[in-house]
């Protein structure tokens, strides 16, 4: 991934940097951050709670959307029904 070039802002007491959209980046992401020497490295913590709560509300919605009319339970094979406005 390219370098992508940002500035620094005071928000309160605080500075904070704006991570573009295209990081992936959530309000709510936990991170780590650490100063070496001149470079300040900034790491993804990983959240075990919302990650389960995000794959509980996947799964509910799958739950919801139900087996398709055609689907052969047989068959071994996970089949999603088309969705207008998702590709």
């Amino acid at each position: 991934m390219e370098a992508i070039r940002t500035n620094a802002f005071q928000t309160g007491n605080s500075v904070a940097v704006r991570l573009p959209k295209s990081l992936g980046v959530r309000p709510g992401d936990m991170f780590e951050v650490s100063r070496n020497g001149p470079f300040i490295n900034l790491h993804a913590v990983a959240d075990p709670e919302h990650e389960r709560a995000e794959i509980a509300a996947l799964v509910a919605e799958l739950r919801a959307l139900g087996p398709m009319e055609d689907a052969d339970p047989e068959d071994g094979r996970i089949e999603l029904p088309d969705r207008p406005g998702l590709s």
